[in-house]
């Protein structure tokens, strides 16, 4: 059952179109609201948070209802589809709050909207990866496809995460308040319409090759199932440890460039854009990593960089050598090597902990006898949307404690000392308590090396 090239290249399409979506929402939300519509940062971080708790039945209810589909269409193609389509309209009314409309109604708008959009994603996400079992046999081309698609997904990642603050002031006609509301409407429509067309490529040349005899399951046994996997739950909190860790730093970045850098723009894109070149290309570089490092080893490895990245950017931050004076205007380009290390560690730990978890299924198969990936799946999508939640509430907690100016126009002659002090703090040293912690909970728990996996295949 080998895939064509048409058919690797449409699912890698469907996985960057998912992924350009997700990183506006989840790396620009808090920015938008916050700083652009003025809406307590606290208050967005709840909402984000309560939206994460409510996935907790919304997510594997959905595995429930995609066991259970039985189309012409197939099991999981009427689901990508449908869900992109609506998540796509949703997209755009987070991003285009109507003008003149009041504090206490955006506060109802966002969490109602921003409800409705991680309903409709999920509709989407879990059938998409889902579906690899039905378009691959088991082996080499099934990994392939597998690394294809979270290349794809990166690359996808990496556009918002660049573009974003220089597209939106040129869209919405310049930079101030006003214009960069009108910029992310418009921004918001363009990303929804290429994530349309992205999801239309994948699910009208990408058809599931056989029928996926999956075990019925209800929600009660899903979770049953998961928690009698150890291995699967070690891995499923070192996902809820590493990508809030992650998150929370991705969510403070652009707050650090532009009212500590001085430049919140021009250098956080260029910034972005090095970072996420570099986390690409340690996903690709990984065969290679792997031939110096054991699995395990290789996460260890990948965590401390991560922390050494945290620390150094740290201490780049208080002796100021970062910040753009008239003297110093290119003083910032130093964040490029912390950046580095956390970027390619993030990358690393990316493919190792779907690596681990495609394990931790062999694992549970072996154990008790059922093969649940229908339990793994939309678990990992409901944890990674659990720590995207807890890092914005997080974040959002963060900047109104320290008590950065997010006014319109604040600069960085408008912050205090203690504001800036706290914001180097929660963007550095706590994803490094978070990293600290994951590491040592794998080394206790984790207990899959490549032997042990030997004798499980063998059995």
């Amino acid at each position: 059952m080998n895939l064509t090239g048409k058919e690797k290249i449409s699912y890698g399409i469907g996985a960057f179109g998912k992924d350009l979506v997700y990183m506006l929402v989840s790396a620009f939300l808090l920015i938008y609201y916050n700083t652009v519509l003025g809406m307590d940062s606290v208050y967005i971080g709840f909402v984000l948070m309560a939206a994460r708790i409510f996935d907790a039945f919304n997510d594997p209810l959905m595995g429930v209802i995609i066991a259970k589909t039985n189309t012409k269409w197939g099991k999981f193609r009427p689901w990508i589809l449908s869900g992109t389509i609506l998540n796509a309209v949703v997209l755009y009314a987070l991003f285009a709050v109507p003008q003149g409309m009041e504090m206490g109604a955006m506060k109802v708008w966002l969490f109602v909207v921003y409800l409705l959009w991680g309903i409709t994603y999920t509709v989407m996400d879990i059938p998409y990866w889902s579906m690899i079992p039905a378009i691959t046999s088991v082996g080499k081309e099934r990994e392939n496809v597998s690394a294809m698609a979270r290349s794809a997904a990166g690359i996808g990642s990496a556009i918002p995460t660049v573009l974003t603050m220089v597209v939106v002031p040129v869209l919405g006609g310049g930079s101030a308040i006003l214009n960069k509301r009108i910029g992310f409407g418009y921004w918001a429509l363009i990303i929804a319409v290429v994530f349309v067309i992205s999801e239309i490529i994948c699910v009208c040349h990408v058809k599931e090759k056989h029928a996926e005899q999956v075990q019925a399951h209800d929600i009660k046994s899903m979770f049953k199932g998961l928690l009698a996997n150890d291995q699967a739950v070690a891995v499923v909190v070192s996902i809820i440890l590493i990508n809030t860790s992650i998150y929370l730093t991705s969510n403070l970045v652009y707050y650090y460039f532009a009212y500590d850098v001085g430049d919140g723009a021009g250098a956080y894109s260029i910034f972005s854009g090095f970072g996420g070149g570099c986390q690409i290309l340690a996903m690709m570089l990984f065969p290679l990593f792997r031939k110096k490092f054991d699995k395990i080893k290789l996460f260890h490895v990948s965590t401390l960089l991560g922390i050494t990245g945290y620390i150094t950017i740290l201490c780049f931050a208080f002796t100021g050598i970062t910040r753009i004076t008239e003297t110093n205007k290119f003083g910032w380009m130093l964040c490029f090597i912390p950046g580095m290390l956390i970027f390619m560690g993030s990358g690393l730990l990316n493919v190792l902990i779907t690596v681990f978890l495609s394990d931790s299924i062999d694992y549970g198969e072996y154990k008790t006898g059922r093969r649940d990936e229908s339990v793994i799946c939309s678990m990992q999508t409901f944890v990674v949307k659990l720590a995207s939640g807890v890092s914005a509430l997080l974040a959002g907690v963060a900047i109104k404690v320290v008590g950065l100016n997010v006014t319109g126009g604040a600069t960085v002659a408008d912050q205090s000392f203690a504001a800036l002090t706290g914001l180097r703090i929660s963007m550095t040293i706590l994803p490094t308590i978070g990293l600290i912690c994951a590491m040592f909970y794998f080394k206790k728990k984790y207990k899959l090396d490549d032997e042990t996996l030997q004798e499980i295949a063998g059995k």
